[in-house]
């Protein structure tokens, strides 16, 4: 059993039966003395796409679900399905759009290091690493005498996903992005993960 202040972004468990992944959460302490911290949780259900909120103390359980975790490769896209190979038995299959609609904006064509997670045979979403690389479509040109600790601009990735960058930073460079927050980290290159 897992307990609320234990879970983390992404997490798996069963409500009513059925399996829910954390999409996010918050804590809020009251500042009474002896009061226990609330835990707000915003769950999606993995079979009807559901949205559910909930909140609850720290101690209280969550029913853990049995799930396998797979490597994956994501292939590519046609129209609406997603086609992703299992890299240990090299099976293919299949995922609409609304499966993996939070995962969308960080799949590249041929993007390795990502997770299935199935349970009872079916692929319930995918899992994305917590760092992705990312090319910039599209952003305002560079100002002159931009430095590193200037201001920000809006850049639009090769996946459609929008992220603030530093001015300096041209079309076509490669970026760090986290899965979890949607933020820039740094240029490609230069970092290491």
């Amino acid at each position: 059993m897992l307990k609320a202040c234990d879970l983390k972004k992404g997490s798996l468990v069963g409500l009513r039966g059925l399996p829910h992944v954390l999409e996010s959460l918050s804590v809020t302490t009251p500042s009474a003395r002896g009061a226990a911290s609330i835990y707000h949780f915003r769950f999606r259900n993995l079979v009807t796409k559901a949205k559910q909120d909930v909140s609850c103390k720290g101690e209280e359980p969550f029913d853990d679900i049995d799930f396998e975790r797979r490597p994956v490769q994501y292939l590519y896209r046609e129209a609406d399905l997603h086609t992703f190979m299992d890299t240990e038995d090299f099976s293919q299959f299949t995922l609409p759009a609304t499966a993996i609609e939070e995962q969308l904006d960080y799949l590249v064509e041929d993007m390795e290091g990502l997770f299935a997670l199935i349970s009872d045979g079916k692929v319930l979403t995918i899992e994305v690493p917590q760092k992705v690389v990312l090319t910039i479509a599209s952003c305002d040109p560079v100002m002159k005498g931009a430095s590193v600790t200037a201001r920000s601009k809006p850049a639009k990735c090769q996946t459609g996903l929008v992220v603030q960058v530093p001015e300096y930073l041209e079309t076509g460079e490669a970026i760090i992005v986290d899965t979890a927050t949607g933020t820039y980290l740094s240029r490609a290159a230069a970092a290491k993960f």
